[in-house]
């Protein structure tokens, strides 16, 4: 399966506890971390929700 980088790149001081959740998912939590996630639906679709915070590293 195809991978994605995902890297965080705003904090979440602040934001609503449903976005503080999807970044937790995936696996980040400080600003500068990066992690390589499965390029699922279910992964892009939790991308997009807190794509204000977060980028894809290609």
């Amino acid at each position: 399966m195809a991978k994605i980088i995902v890297k965080q790149i705003k904090s979440l001081i602040g934001r609503p506890e449903e976005q503080r959740k999807v970044v937790k998912a995936l696996g980040l939590g400080r600003v500068g971390k990066t992690k390589e996630l499965t390029d699922t639906p279910a992964v892009r679709g939790m991308v997009a929700k807190v794509s204000h915070l977060v980028t894809i590293v290609e």
